[in-house]
């Protein structure tokens, strides 16, 4: 499965991301490349602990696109 996963740069320099279709799977780090890293280990974390405790796993629902602004 191939979950939307949004990165976003903070105020201080950093770099956040988080699954949109996982609440609270997130990952925060000092670059885009750590980031990116963590927010694929925070998913399959994520995806185990959801089915270690029965919880149904939502299918990726999520679409993105980029629209040119005027």
């Amino acid at each position: 499965m191939k979950y939307a996963v949004v990165f976003e740069p903070t105020d201080e320099g950093s770099y956040g991301a988080y699954v949109p279709d996982l609440p609270g799977c997130v990952a925060a780090a000092k670059t885009l490349d750590e980031v990116r890293a963590l927010i694929r280990k925070a998913i399959e974390l994520h995806l185990t602990g959801m089915r270690e405790d029965g919880t149904p796993i939502p299918p990726p629902a999520t679409q993105t696109e980029y629209v040119d602004a005027a």
